[in-house]
């Protein structure tokens, strides 16, 4: 039967005195065997497998165990063999003292599942102990003129065996005057008395000294003696009578030492000296009795404790004696009244600790529960533990219960309980018992690795060092132990060619990320890849985190001036009306910078000038323009160097050479230009050098311009191909004298420049245009970049 404790106290109550009544009603058998006492240890008492009807190896395989109650471990449980044996050696008069039969009582406990079976074992007595009488020698005073045939009660030797082994009779040396004979009281204890059998006479023998023997019946028997002296007396014909033969008082157990038992009272007829009466015990129940008498009041005291459990019934017997020797006796059956002085015992037989925090209706302690009280004083009435934990009270038999997991636990929540147990009896007051355990829940991988951040982002400069850290990554995991260390991973794209562990590697302990190689901003500016975490648990769990990757751009990119293009063997040389009006744009610096940012942004500078006031540029956008009007007396050629300076840090620059010539109009072929200053050694070579310059000037114009078509045609077709969906500069064909120059940085729009070659020119005269600003669509922010790279690879393969 079983029945469960929930919820609240009162309710555990109830039904726990229903379950109570439906136990002691029913009649549950249980196997018994017997042993004599003083069995030497490893006694064979039963083989438990073969007596239970289980299998071989049952006992074992089921994890058996031997509860005694009391907590005396006396036998023990071979449990391959299923042998019942002997762990020491009993004694009975110590386990029972004189309770007949003596029964010890244990279970029998069997795990998986949780089987309970009662079981007795009967003690049986061995004749190891000897008669011992209380006194050494007892005096008897015997008037003279006492008839044949009185009889004389003497003291009762003890016996500590029980039944045959106990005192059966008593024998008195050979003399002329007494013989003992043996009687039994209602307890079945023997007692002797000495009878008279021929006359005393004081005058003739005053004393006898006779040696009695008490003999049990044991085989062999033991015996055990005391010597009786007889002092002869004069004449006392009135023996003392007690009011009462047979005095029955109850005393409670926990009455205090010296507390009032029962007073007896005597009277003699006699006067005088054989009148006066002396009380005394006269068999006391045992030389440990705890009962004092007065002499003279007769009142009879508490000289010891009572305790209901050891002793619940004395018998003592009080003598009353006169001055002349004369006395008579009467008995006080003095019955011991229990008293709730103990508190219910609960004894452990199984504790499991600690337990898997998934387990599910687990048995983990199993206990029973006792009281040496009676009655109502030793039943159990309830027996709880502390409401709201994860834990219910089963009571499986009568005194055996099972502490069970009522649903999962949570070691991350708590990882430790402590059950305090309560068991109550009946008595009154009601005293209870509480025994706290420790049950600590163990780990089970139910928790996965959780990232300190969803999504980390990190920056690195590029051009970095291979091997640079960069960055952590960091994930907890609740658990405990192996199921909370944490291995790190790159997980692998979705795309081979941008595998992550070719940039990127990480140290699997403890997420620190490292860059491989140096990274380049120009070629590659973000990247993000997956990093995994992975416990160590059985099955392993793991989560995963997004890793972005910043490439910061640095000041390593000089600017790159697209026009005018520097060509040492073709210098550029743009052409200049003379009447040109101040402010009058001359040319533009085009120049990029494949950096970004402030890196990109460019400022331009005139350096050096042959003439420094006719000049400026704009730092801004590059626009060369002449800053007054041209006279007569400036040089018809000049030499501007230019810088373009980027805003990094530290800052890049390059320099461009213009060179610029002085016409006085595009439709007339070029004269010869007047001498500029020279150094001394070149005037004898004027004329030659100009018809070079004019030569030189022609093939580079042409060499220009099949340039400029050709990236014009390739800037054409890779726009088709994308978004663009054509050159929109014009409608049709694309003019094949006309080339886009796009930068970035500081640049905000495109520009073109035409240039033409009179058909007419012998000398290579050129004719300067306006530039021309078309409007493109707008491009993704991502294609500005690629069409730079491009128009730069494109330069290069020039």
């Amino acid at each position: 039967m079983e029945t469960a404790l929930r919820k609240t106290p009162q309710q555990r109550q109830v039904v726990f005195l229903t379950m109570l009544l439906l136990l002691w009603e029913s009649d549950t058998e249980a196997i018994r065997y017997s042993m004599p006492e003083e069995s030497e240890t490893g006694y064979l008492v039963a083989n438990l497998e073969r007596d239970l009807g289980l299998r071989v190896g049952e006992l074992a395989s089921r994890g058996a165990q031997i509860h005694h109650r009391g907590n005396k471990e006396l036998l023990g449980l071979d449990a391959e063999t299923g042998n019942l044996l002997l762990k020491e050696k009993p004694d009975r008069e110590v386990l029972c003292g004189a309770t007949d039969p003596c029964v010890l009582h244990f279970q029998l406990i069997l795990e998986n599942p949780v089987q309970f079976f009662q079981t007795d074992l009967q003690l049986t007595d061995i004749n190891h102990h000897s008669p011992e009488f209380p006194d050494r020698d007892m005096l008897l005073k015997v008037p003279e003129n006492v008839q044949p045939g009185t009889v004389f009660p003497l003291k009762a030797a003890q016996d500590s065996d029980i039944g045959s082994n106990a005192v059966q009779n008593y024998t008195v040396s050979p003399n002329l005057h007494f013989h003992a004979v043996t009687h039994s009281r209602a307890d079945g204890r023997k007692y002797p008395e000495l009878v008279l059998d021929r006359g005393l006479d004081r005058e003739e023998q005053p004393e006898l000294t006779l040696t009695l023997t008490a003999v049990d019946g044991g085989s062999p028997p033991r015996s055990g003696t005391t010597t009786v002296r007889i002092e002869v007396v004069d004449i006392n014909d009135n023996v003392p009578q007690f009011l009462q033969s047979l005095y029955e008082v109850q005393v409670p157990e926990n009455s205090p030492l010296g507390a009032l038992v029962v007073r007896v009272s005597a009277r003699d007829l006699d006067a005088g000296i054989h009148g006066n009466v002396v009380y005394s015990l006269f068999q006391g129940g045992g030389a440990s009795q705890p009962f004092v008498i007065d002499e003279v009041t007769g009142e009879i005291r508490l000289s010891k404790e009572l305790d209901f459990e050891v002793t619940n019934h004395y018998n003592i017997e009080i003598a009353a004696t006169d001055g002349g020797g004369l006395s008579g006796k009467c008995t006080v059956a003095v019955q011991v009244l229990d008293v709730n002085d103990n508190a219910p015992e609960l004894t452990i037989s199984k504790l499991s600790s600690p337990i898997p925090e998934n387990s599910l209706e687990t048995v983990i302690v199993v206990f029973s529960v006792s009281d040496p009280d009676s009655g109502d004083n030793g039943r159990m009435v309830m027996c709880s533990i502390d409401d709201n934990l994860p834990f219910l009270l089963r009571q499986s038999t009568e005194n055996f219960y099972t502490l069970e997991t009522d649903g999962a636990l949570d070691r991350e929540s708590r990882a430790e309980y402590n059950i305090t147990i309560s068991a109550t009896d009946l008595g009154t007051p009601r005293l209870t018992t509480q025994h706290t355990i420790t049950v600590q829940v163990s780990d089970v991988n139910d928790n996965a690795p959780a990232f300190t951040q969803t999504s980390y982002t990190l920056f690195v400069q590029e051009n970095n060092s291979p091997a640079l850290h960069i960055g952590t990554i960091s994930a907890t995991d609740s658990d405990s132990g192996s199921n909370a260390r944490i291995t790190y991973s790159l997980l692998p794209a979705h795309d081979p060619q941008l595998a992550p562990d070719l940039l990127i590697s990480i140290n699997a302990d403890n997420g620190q990320l490292f860059t491989l190689r140096a990274l380049d901003y120009e070629a590659l500016q973000t990247f993000e890849f997956r990093v995994g975490a992975t416990d160590q648990g059985s099955p392993a769990l793991s989560s995963q985190a997004l890793v972005r990757v910043l490439v910061l751009d640095a000041n390593d990119n000089a600017p790159f001036v697209l026009y005018p293009l520097q060509n040492a063997s073709a210098p550029c040389t743009e052409l200049l009306p003379r009447a040109a009006e101040p402010g009058y744009l001359v040319t533009k610096v085009v120049a990029v910078d494949r950096d970004s940012g402030q890196n990109a942004w460019l400022s331009f500078q005139l350096l050096k000038a042959t003439e420094p006031g006719l000049f400026s540029v704009w730092a801004h956008n590059g626009e060369v323009r002449t800053s007054r009007l041209l006279s007569e007396r400036d040089a018809p050629k000049h030499r501007l160097l230019l810088l373009v300076k980027d805003n990094g840090d530290p800052p890049r620059s390059a320099s461009v050479t213009l060179h610029v010539l002085l016409v006085d109009g595009f439709s007339q072929p070029y004269l010869p230009l007047p001498k500029v200053e020279r150094e001394p050694e070149h005037e004898d070579k004027e004329m030659l050098t100009l018809y070079l310059v004019i030569a030189l000037t022609s093939v580079s114009s042409l060499f220009l311009l099949s340039v400029l078509l050709f990236v014009g045609v390739r800037l054409c077709r890779r726009a088709r191909a994308s978004t663009w969906g054509g050159c929109s500069v014009s409608e049709g064909p694309f003019p094949g004298h006309l080339v886009d120059v796009r930068g970035t940085g500081t640049l905000s729009q495109s520009y073109q420049y035409e240039v033409c070659l009179s058909g007419d020119s012998g000398t290579g005269e050129f004719k300067f245009l306006k530039a021309i600003s078309p409007q493109f669509p707008p491009l993704e922010s991502e294609r500005k970049t690629e069409e730079s790279s491009t128009l730069w690879n494109s330069f290069l393969l020039m």
